[in-house]
């Protein structure tokens, strides 16, 4: 095993510090055989992290149904992809960005919609469509005219910029979303069904190549941030939402799909939750290898950051891909053409372990196996809720309809999203039939004469009465 790097001493405290209970850092200790340095425990801390790993929620998703012979990829990749006809295929996926939004509402959505974005044009795919599901607070709560506000620029202004038009959503409003919004973003995008790209990683010694924009200090245990719970203290947590860029990130998906027509690319990933360290554990768990990388070569944007900042950071609009090395020169060119960083930062290993260097220095050194099949699954308890009373209504109703009527009308449920709607551009592209307002969106696929039609919906009332229901 490579000699690690241990400047700073872990104990409970400082593993606690970073999400993890006693009980799984104890087992961390047990898996390694050792004690991890300050980097590694990070590394394992986002991976571990509800986030990243659905230790709570894994056992639940894996019962829904996800085949069907129009699917083309389901759960496991960066989206889900169906086959549509005429060798073309729908690449979509919603994920939400609650925690950051709530907040920094305005970075917080404007990053959630472009780390769905580059979710769908990573599996080849050129974004058709953004949409949205928000949840609130009471309409008269003091911070939810300023989360709603936030919230709803943040979309606009990333959706705008890259060109994708927003076409379609739904907010509602309810006291217990005062001090846990939900900030749901969805993408969809169209693709060649012979041209979908994964992240399975493969080939001994293949170049592990970094594309995008520089790496800086935001974002940093983000994903961990996001798998905590709301509280007063939440505030304090502004430096761990990211910084997003649509201009730099527009750039990276033309640049991406025109490297796409070349047949260099063996496996591509978005670096969204924890960033460096998700992107190389996700390919190499996929392909069953490893990966030394050295840290300084990743380009970085702000001076002396550490190995552990590096691996954390979220910054956006960045990307990760393993290369044909005989592709090496034309894709440094398209990227150096869009004016984007093109590095290469290390290469994959038959021995599976991501092992870091810095400064000359072996910084960490994890089998990939503990930081994804090692991560705890939980099944938490949980109550069955009470069960609505019966609504008793009297016999006689002295109402007047015109007053129910405004009532009604007048509701935050009920009233109307034109203004937030109108804050979306969502005829860019040309392509848009149907447009916000109506049940669902329709967008025209061409060169073809259909349509597919979007919308999201959930209500929240209705589950909470009967979830099963």
């Amino acid at each position: 095993m490579p000699q690690i790097n241990n400047a700073v001493l872990i104990n409970d405290d400082i593993a606690q510090e970073h999400g993890l209970t006693i009980d799984e850092y104890n087992l961390l200790k047990q898996l390694l055989k050792r004690t991890p340095n300050l980097t590694e425990l990070g590394i394992v801390s986002v991976m571990w992290s509800e986030h990243c790993s659905y230790k709570s929620s894994r056992k639940w998703l894996k019962t829904l149904p996800t085949t069907a012979p129009h699917v083309i990829q389901g759960p496991g990749e960066n989206a889900g992809v169906i086959d549509i006809g005429d060798n073309q295929a729908l690449v979509f996926k919603m994920e939400s960005h609650n925690h950051p939004s709530y907040i920094e509402p305005y970075q917080g959505a404007a990053t959630g919609v472009g780390g769905i974005m580059r979710d769908i044009f990573t599996m080849g795919a050129r974004p058709i469509a953004n949409l949205n599901a928000l949840r609130f607070g009471d309409p008269t709560h003091e911070k939810t005219r300023h989360l709603l506000s936030g919230v709803v620029a943040g979309i606009a202004g990333y959706g705008n910029c890259m060109g994708v038009p927003t076409v379609g959503g739904e907010i509602n409003f309810h006291a217990s979303y005062n001090d846990n919004i939900l900030v749901n973003a969805m993408t969809v995008g169209l693709a060649d069904k012979d041209k979908i790209f994964y992240s399975k990683a493969a080939g001994v010694g293949n170049p592990v190549i970094y594309v995008g924009a520089k790496t800086g200090r935001d974002g940093i245990h983000g994903a961990t941030m996001a798998s905590a719970e709301f509280d007063h203290t939440s505030s304090e947590d502004r430096p761990t939402v990211q910084i997003g860029d649509p201009f730099t990130e527009k750039l990276l998906l033309e640049a991406c799909l025109e490297l796409m027509q070349e047949e260099a690319i063996i496996a591509i990933q978005d670096m969204g939750a924890a960033g460096l360290t998700s992107s190389s554990v996700e390919m190499c768990s996929k392909g069953n290898l490893g990966m030394e990388i050295t840290l300084d070569h990743v380009p970085v944007r702000e001076t002396e950051m550490t190995a552990y900042e590096m691996m954390l950071s979220e910054s956006q609009e960045r990307m990760l891909m393993i290369l044909k090395p005989d592709s090496m020169e034309k894709a440094k060119s398209i990227f150096n053409k869009w004016g984007l960083d093109f590095a290469t930062i290390g290469f994959l290993t038959e021995r599976p372990f991501l092992t870091l260097s810095h400064h000359q220095k072996i910084c960490a050194d994890l089998p990939i196996s503990i930081l994804v099949d090692a991560a705890p699954a939980y099944q938490r308890p949980y109550i069955n809720p009470a069960k609505p009373q019966d609504i008793q209504f009297p016999a006689n109703f002295d109402l007047d309809l015109i007053d129910c009527l405004k009532k009604l009308v007048s509701s935050p449920d009920l009233c109307s999203r034109r203004w937030v709607w109108q804050q979306y551009d969502y005829i860019v592209r040309g392509q848009t039939h149907e447009g916000p307002g109506g049940d669902a969106a329709l967008i025209r696929i061409d060169p073809y004469k259909k349509a597919v039609a979007i919308t999201t919906d959930c209500t929240p009332r209705y589950c909470q009465a009967d979830p099963y229901r």
